[in-house]
């Protein structure tokens, strides 16, 4: 199975580079470059991932299995 990928919506404003990841609420960054932006986006969401999984986890009952999932 291969990595997923993720959609960033990105603009220039002001001299900033702005942008979110469309398929994950609250991933969002600004930077001054775009090169930045998207790796500051990159890092943001693996961050929001790695978080939810530990979420996820820690409400899990007794027993619980984790089955992968692909579209």
């Amino acid at each position: 199975m291969g990595h997923p990928s993720w959609t960033a919506i990105i603009s220039q404003d002001e001299g900033w580079w702005i942008g979110w990841i469309a398929e994950i609420p609250g991933v969002n960054a600004q930077e001054r470059t775009r090169a930045k932006l998207l790796d500051t986006l990159s890092e943001v969401l693996r961050g929001a991932l790695e978080m939810n999984r530990e979420d996820a986890l820690a409400h899990a009952p007794d027993g619980y299995e984790e089955v992968a999932v692909s579209l």
